[in-house]
């Protein structure tokens, strides 16, 4: 499922659950996405969001072992930099602040995040951004 116009987007992965960042990183890979990551803890995460030489978006799972990744969602944001929840969280359970972010429940279907993806990079064609 290659996306050529998406070819070379970085694409940060925070997610705790080994299998499911594992699988989400292979086929985000095997779209012609360069993954960053897995991070499965917070601290993990925005490290390598700071780190990296450039971010285009964000997969983010909404608990890492029990710790939260809104101040990671607060720092790509205040970056404009798009992103979007895999999580088993509802929504009424989201902050405010992230009510205009996409969701998508676990289990997670890659296709579905990967177009996702796309679509958000669509709406943001500006925004690949440095760390």
């Amino acid at each position: 499922m290659l996306i050529p116009s998406h070819d070379a987007l970085r694409v940060l992965v925070v997610e705790d659950e080994f299998i499911l960042a594992t699988e989400l990183m292979q086929e985000l890979n095997d779209a012609g996405i360069t993954a960053i990551g897995p991070a499965s803890t917070l601290d993990d995460g925005q490290r390598l969001f700071r780190e990296a030489a450039r971010v285009d978006g964000a997969v983010l799972d909404i608990s890492l072992h029990g710790e939260m990744v809104y101040p990671l969602a607060d720092e790509l944001q205040a970056r404009s930099v798009p992103f979007l929840f895999a999580t088993g969280y509802d929504m009424d359970t989201i902050p405010d602040r992230f009510s205009h972010v996409q969701r998508h429940a676990k289990p997670v279907y890659i296709d579905k995040v990967i177009a996702a993806i796309s679509g958000v990079m669509d709406e943001n064609p500006a925004s690949p951004c440095g760390a």
